[in-house]
């Protein structure tokens, strides 16, 4: 086995997490690879025992690793789904940040978590990933997101109209800031901030969900994910942003927009003791009594 770590940001305060993982991995007796901007950043803070690959895209982590560490908060997760794309590598998400619904594995459970992964003492959690298609091929062969699809006015002007059509029925015509189709994993992200309901992961749907939408009556809904939606735009502006998850591409009035679910899914390793009802009790502190 071969272990990929991953990370985009690195801190004097992670130092020591990244020690202890390296020193567990080698105690396992497992292969490392890590990504190359990341290995730059850590050699010289970290001490290797044996030889270590590295690699730095797509093609390269197919051919090097079996399964990723993705380490850091949900952000380096989302980087990390765009290197595994449908190469079904599973990825182990190590928080090192603060919130972290995704990378749940906290700095305490570091040790035994790797232990689990060596043993192939885990569950694969299939996370879906809603896909765009555009007459402009926005966003190249990155056309995918984890989390959810946006749309934006891209200035502070007035709001824009958003006529967005399920299945070719017409379902509406939003007057707001801009509007997120969500994934049921993307359910606890932006789309939560904009009241957007909590869905479980597995549960086969969207949700469209408009962002300070001027009609106050208008509320989020939730689609299968077999649906295919399609979105125009228009404004006083004739340019808007659109984004999958971290990643924003200007567009205009002309381009319709068209989303479906993917044709492949993200392994996320989910350890024995934790599940999606525990990570949400305790990331949003469901049922917390401070008088107790």
């Amino acid at each position: 086995m071969v272990v990929g770590l991953f990370g985009i940001e690195f801190f004097n305060n992670y130092v020591e997490y990244y020690r202890q993982i390296i020193n567990c991995l080698e105690k396992e007796k497992v292969g490392i690879a890590i990504y190359e901007p990341l290995y730059s950043l850590i050699n010289g803070n970290v001490t290797f025992n044996t030889d270590v690959k590295t690699f730095s895209d797509y093609k390269d982590i197919k051919e090097k690793v079996d399964v990723l560490f993705s380490i850091g908060g949900d952000g380096t997760i989302l980087k990390s789904v765009t290197l595994v794309r449908d190469s079904n590598i599973p990825i182990l998400g190590i928080n090192l940040g603060n919130l972290g619904f995704l990378s749940s594995i906290s700095k305490d459970e570091i040790e035994k978590s790797i232990s689990a992964v060596v043993k192939n003492d885990y569950i694969l959690d299939k996370r879906t990933l809603i896909q765009l298609s555009t007459n402009q091929k926005l966003f190249g062969n990155l056309n995918f997101a984890l989390n959810e699809f946006t749309v934006h006015k891209k200035d502070n002007l007035s709001m824009v109209t958003i006529h967005v059509y399920v299945d070719n029925q017409f379902l509406n015509s939003y007057w707001a800031d801009g509007l997120i189709v969500s994934t049921p994993t993307g359910s606890t992200g932006y789309s939560l901030s904009c009241s957007g309901p909590i869905i479980v992961p597995d549960s086969n749907s969207f949700i469209i969900n408009p962002i300070s939408t001027h009609n106050l009556t208008v509320r989020p809904i939730v689609l299968s994910d077999n649906s295919i939606i399609k979105i125009k735009l228009n404004g006083r502006n004739d340019e808007f942003l659109c984004g999958l998850d971290s990643r924003f591409e200007v567009f205009d009035s002309s381009t319709e927009l068209i989303l479906s679910k993917s044709h492949f899914k993200i392994n996320l390793i989910q350890i024995a003791s934790h599940n999606f009802f525990n990570t949400i009790r305790e990331k949003l502190n469901w049922g917390l009594d401070k008088r107790n």
